[in-house]
C-alpha cells in the first residue's frame, strides 16, 4: 500500500518542517501588520492580497531550505533508509535549519524595529562588519536569553516531531526512488522559478510601502539584496541619450557664474566676484542620525536639543535641507563628493572610489590639510579606504582589523588611555571631540589651515554614553540625541577658549535621519535634516529657507568665503538660486527622487517613475500624471552621475 501513496511518508520530516516554516512566516507577518499600526493599508482586499503574496514568497523561500534534503531523500539507496547514517544526517540537517529559521524570526523583529523593513542590503553589510554588529546586538538586547530561547524552541520542535512520529515515518518507509521523486520535483520547480523568474521587487504591488514589505519573505529578501547590492543605472532605470542628459545637467549647473572646462560632464570653474577670500579652519561635525524633527526649531517639544537650537539662532542655519539617503555612507558620499545618490551601494563602499574629485580637492587647492575623525574602526563601511584614498589623514579607534594597505595617507589610532567611554560603535562624542581639540592645539603653529571631517557615533543604538551628562536614562534614542546635543555644546565651549577658535568655522550637519520608514516609496519628512554654519567671519546669523540638499552645503560655504575654484561637484551655492531652481535629491538604494517646491518625482529600478505633489506641512503625497520635463531632468541628474562614476568622470585627473 505504501508504494501507492502520492507522497511517500519518507517525506514526513520534510513536510513537518515546511508546515512549521509557513506557520512561523504567517505569525511574523501578522506581528508586522500589528506593529505597523495605522501606517499599513488594512482594508480587507489589501490584507488578503498581502497575505497571499507573502505565502507565495514563503513557499519559494522554503524550497531553498529543502532542495538539498529533497534530493538526499530520493537518492539514498533503499537499504540505507533508517540506518544510523540516515538518522544522523536527518537530525543534523533539521536542527541546523531550525536554528536558522528561529534565529531569522527574532532577527527580523529586531531589524524591523530599527528600519521598518524586511532584510535588505543593510543586513548584508552587517554580516561583513561582525565586530561592531555583534557588540551592538549584545549591548542592545538580552542575547543569553534570546539564544537560550532559540535552543529551547529547537529542542521543543524536535520533541514534537518525535511525538507525532514524523521521524518514525521518515525512517521506516522503504520505497522506490520514483515514488519518492514527486516531492523533489515540486521543490525543484519552485527553486528554479524563484531563482530565475521571480524577483523580490515583484512583491511591491501596493502604493503603501508597509504592505509591500510585509508581503515579502525576510530570508528571500536577504539573498535578493546580496545579489543586487550593485546596480547599473542603464540596466534598471529609465534613461535618455547621454548627450541629452549631459546638456540638461550642464544647463542647471550653469545658473551660477561658471565656465565649463570640458565638453562633457560637470567639470567647471566657479567664478566669484568677491574681492577677498578668507581661509579659516573648518570643522565639520557630521552627526549620526540627527533628524530635523528632534529640534525645537522644527517643532519638537521634548527639549532634546536646547544647545543646538540656541546655536542655530547664532549661525547660518539651513532649515529646508534634505539628506540624500538613509545611511551614514550615503551622507558621507553626498557631503564629500557633492553628487546625487547613485543606485545600489554608496560610492564610499564601491570599487574605484579613490582619486575622486571631492571637496578635499578644493581644500587642497586653497592650501588646507584635511583629516577624517571617527570614534570607531574606520574599516567599518570602507570609510578609511575612501577618505584616505581621497587625501584625508585618518584618526580612528582601530580596535579590530587594521588593513594598513588601504591607508594611502597618515593614520593615527586613538589609544585606550585616551578613552573614557566606549560602546559597540566607538568612543563617546566627548572623547572624539577631545581628540579634535588636542590636534587643533598641535596645528596652531602651522601655516596651513585645516579641514576636519568628524563623524560621531553616540546617537546610535545601543544609545549609551558617559553617566551624569544629561537628565535622561541611557538606552533610548531620545537620551542619545540629548547627549549628542550636550557633547557638541561642550566641544564648542572648550574650543571657544582656544587661540585658534576665532579663525575656525564650525559646521554641524546630520548624515541622515533617525528613520526612513513610512508608507510612501520615499518619505520626505524622513530625509529632512538640520545644518548650521557657526562662526563664519563677515556674516551675521541668518536662516537659509531655500530647498536644498546635503550636496549644496559646501559649495554654498565656498561661495560665502569668496572662493574661486575648479569644481567637479554637482552641488550649488544655494544663495544664488532662484525659487524655481531650488531642488533636493533624496533616495534609497533602489528609489531615486528629485524634490522641488511642491513636487516629487521618483525613479524605480523597473524603468518606471511616479510623480507626486507633496505638502510641506504634512508631507503627504498625492499622485499626479507625470510631467515630462520634470522626468527628463530627474533622469538626467541620476543617469549622468552614474555614468561619470562608472567611466572615471569623477576622477581628479580626467
Amino acid at each position: 500500500m505504501n508504494k501507492k501513496r502520492l507522497i511517500s511518508s519518507r517525506f514526513s520530516v520534510f513536510i513537518g518542517f515546511t508546515g512549521l516554516f509557513l506557520l512561523l512566516s504567517f505569525v511574523l507577518r501578522v506581528l508586522l501588520f500589528l506593529w505597523a499600526g495605522n501606517e499599513v493599508d488594512s482594508s480587507i482586499i489589501a490584507v488578503i492580497k498581502t497575505i497571499l503574496i507573502g505565502m507565495f514568497y514563503d513557499f519559494g523561500t522554503v524550497s531553498f531550505f529543502l532542495i538539498v534534503y529533497a534530493f538526499y531523500l530520493i537518492s539514498l539507496p533503499e537499504k540505507l533508509i533508517g540506518s544510523l547514517l540516515d538518522k544522523i544526517l536527518t537530525y543534523i540537517g533539521l536542527i541546523v535549519n531550525l536554528l536558522i529559521i528561529y534565529f531569522s524570526f527574532f532577527a527580523e523583529l529586531t531589524f524591523w524595529e530599527e528600519f521598518q523593513t524586511r532584510f535588505n542590503f543593510i543586513a548584508v553589510d552587517y554580516l561583513i562588519y561582525t565586530y561592531e554588529v555583534i557588540d551592538n546586538i549584545n549591548e542592545s538586547y538580552p542575547i543569553p536569553l534570546l539564544i537560550s530561547g532559540i535552543l529551547v524552541l529547537v529542542g521543543l520542535t524536535v520533541f514534537c516531531f518525535s511525538k507525532i512520529q514524523l521521524f518514525r515515518a521518515t525512517f521506516s518507509e522503504k520505497t522506490t526512488i520514483a515514488n519518492r521523486g514527486i516531492m523533489a520535483v515540486i521543490v525543484l520547480v519552485s527553486f528554479f522559478l524563484f531563482s530565475f523568474f521571480v524577483d523580490n521587487q515583484d512583491a511591491e504591488w501596493s502604493s503603501n510601502r508597509y504592505n509591500n514589505e510585509i508581503s515579502k519573505a525576510g530570508i528571500y529578501s536577504f539573498f535578493a539584496a546580496f545579489r543586487n547590492n550593485e546596480m547599473e543605472y542603464d540596466a534598471f532605470y529609465a534613461s535618455k541619450t547621454l548627450e541629452s542628459a549631459n546638456d540638461i545637467v550642464r544647463k542647471k549647473l550653469a545658473q551660477s557664474k561658471v565656465e565649463f572646462l570640458a565638453d562633457n560632464g560637470v567639470f567647471r570653474k566657479v567664478i566669484n566676484d568677491t574681492e577677498k577670500e578668507i581661509r579659516p579652519n573648518i570643522i565639520l561635525i557630521c552627526v549620526e542620525s540627527l533628524s530635523a524633527s528632534f529640534m525645537k526649531t522644527f517643532g519638537n517639544n521634548e527639549g532634546l536639543t536646547p544647545h543646538l537650537d540656541s546655536l542655530a539662532g547664532r549661525s547660518i542655519f539651513f532649515n529646508n535641507l534634505f539628506a540624500t539617503g538613509t545611511r551614514t555612507v550615503r551622507g558621507m558620499e553626498a557631503i564629500s563628493l557633492s553628487i546625487p545618490p547613485t543606485p545600489g551601494r554608496s560610492i564610499v563602499k564601491r570599487p574605484k572610489n579613490a582619486g575622486l574629485f571631492t571637496i578635499n580637492e578644493v581644500f587642497k587647492e586653497k592650501g588646507y590639510e584635511s583629516y577624517f575623525y571617527y570614534g570607531g574602526d574606520g574599516y567599518f563601511d570602507n570609510m578609511n579606504a575612501f577618505f584616505s584614498g581621497n587625501g584625508f589623514n585618518i584618526i580612528d579607534r582601530g580596535r579590530g582589523y587594521i588593513p594598513e594597505y588601504e591607508i594611502k595617507t597618515s593614520r593615527e589610532l586613538i589609544s585606550d588611555e585616551e578613552v573614557n567611554f566606549e560602546n559597540a560603535w566607538g568612543i563617546s562624542d566627548e572623547d572624539l571631540f577631545k581628540q579634535v581639540i588636542e590636534h587643533a592645539d598641535q596645528r596652531k603653529s602651522s601655516d596651513k589651515p585645516f579641514f576636519n571631517f568628524v563623524m560621531t557615533t553616540s546617537n546610535h543604538r545601543p544609545y549609551t554614553f558617559p553617566e551624569g551628562r544629561i537628565d535622561l536614562p541611557q538606552g533610548s534614542r531620545s537620551a542619545a540625541v540629548k547627549y549628542t546635543d550636550f557633547a557638541i555644546h561642550d566641544f564648542i565651549q572648550k574650543a571657544s577658549k582656544k587661540p585658534w577658535f576665532k579663525n575656525t568655522v564650525f559646521i554641524v550637519m546630520a548624515d541622515h535621519c533617525a528613520s526612513s520608514a513610512g508608507k510612501w516609496e520615499l518619505n520626505i519628512e524622513n530625509y529632512r535634516i538640520p545644518a548650521l554654519v557657526y562662526n563664519l567671519p563677515g556674516y551675521e546669523p541668518m536662516k537659509i529657507d531655500k530647498l536644498c540638499s546635503q550636496i549644496d552645503v559646501f559649495p554654498t560655504v565656498f561661495g560665502m568665503m569668496g572662493w574661486e575654484y575648479n569644481s567637479n561637484l554637482f552641488g550649488l551655492n544655494v544663495l544664488e538660486l532662484k525659487p524655481e531652481e531650488e531642488r533636493a535629491f533624496i533616495g534609497n538604494y533602489r528609489k531615486l527622487g528629485l524634490l522641488k517646491r511642491d513636487k516629487l518625482l521618483v525613479l524605480d529600478d523597473q524603468r518606471k517613475s511616479n510623480f507626486y505633489q507633496w505638502d510641506d506641512q504634512t508631507f503627504k503625497l498625492e499622485k499626479l500624471p507625470v510631467d515630462i520635463d520634470y522626468l527628463d531632468e530627474t533622469i538626467a541628474y541620476y543617469q549622468l552621475a552614474s555614468y561619470l562614476y562608472k567611466h572615471d568622470g569623477l576622477k581628479v585627473n580626467q
